[in-house]
């Protein structure tokens, strides 16, 4: 792992260290804490950030390995930092973005070597699309956080990558994340699998926010694709949302309003298939 993007173990110093969450998406989850306490450690160390607010303690169980319980997404617990307190051990800084790269990059490397890719059925035609859609939408990035949101394999990623931005990857599809992992489309410290209607759990706000190809909506799935829909535009100041039907691109269009967004609903020509509509939506008080 290089100095510029560093692995849990290299922040630590270590040789090996597992985290007791057993996925990303447990990470806000405090049950996992009574595994750190169950260790029989000889050691720990105390990882906070600039701030100095904890991001995490790991034990030294022997043999040097280590395990460490995550918390840039919740406060640990008195209990935990008695824990760490009693075993003794040093307390080690890093950037919380830094911490945060390396844990996805944890959990998505998991993901690429237990997961089979989905089926690669990308057309190669449509990167280009896409790419000429949103150099027109929002032009070059210069180093702007972009989320693209449920991601699939990371066609928008690769895409707004290339344009200049810097890129935060969702999805819940083990399968199409694997895919994406495998082509190089997603960066695992880039990548999360979550549940997209909790992502504020998990993201804290962005500048702008990617939806490609969402749906198919109907009456059926509605309340889910409204609950995505709302947790986009919420945690972004400008996003872009693209269906395939006039009627699916009116229903983004109400529940973005309800969130106070502005809408603007436009034609894509480019690809009259997937990305037909296209939903510039910005928050009116970010």
């Amino acid at each position: 792992m290089s100095d510029e993007h560093p692995s849990l173990a290299d922040i630590f110093g270590v040789g090996v260290v597992d985290l007791i969450e057993p996925s990303f998406a447990d990470l806000p989850d405090d049950r996992f804490s009574s595994f750190l306490l169950e260790c029989h450690g000889d050691q720990g160390r105390l990882l906070v950030d600039e701030e100095s607010d904890p991001l995490a303690v790991a034990v030294h169980y022997g043999d040097d390995r280590w395990v460490a319980g995550c918390y840039h997404l919740r406060r640990p617990k008195a209990s935990i930092i008695s824990f760490f307190e009693e075993l003794g051990g040093d307390i080690y800084q890093e950037d919380r973005q830094v911490w945060e790269e390396a844990v996805r990059e944890y959990y998505s490397l998991r993901i690429a070597a237990a997961v089979t890719p989905a089926f690669e059925d990308l057309n190669p035609a449509r990167r280009a699309m896409v790419q000429s859609l949103l150099e027109e939408a929002w032009g070059p990035g210069t180093g702007q956080t972009c989320l693209d949101f449920c991601c699939g394999s990371g066609l928008g990623s690769v895409v707004m990558r290339d344009l200049g931005y810097r890129v935060l990857a969702c999805d819940i599809d083990l399968g199409l994340l694997s895919l994406g992992f495998s082509t190089g489309r997603l960066i695992p410290r880039e990548t999360m699998c979550i549940d997209a209607t909790l992502a504020h759990h998990y993201i804290a706000p962005v500048g702008a926010g990617l939806g490609l190809m969402f749906g198919e909506i109907n009456d059926f799935n509605a309340e889910t694709w409204e609950v995505l829909t709302r947790e986009l535009v919420m945690l972004t100041k400008r996003c872009l949302i693209t269906v395939g039907k006039k009627e699916e691109a009116g229903r983004i269009t109400a529940w973005a309003e309800q969130c106070d967004c502005g809408v603007e609903v436009s034609e894509n020509t480019r690809d009259p298939i997937y990305d037909r509509w296209v939903c510039t939506i910005t928050r009116e008080n970010p």
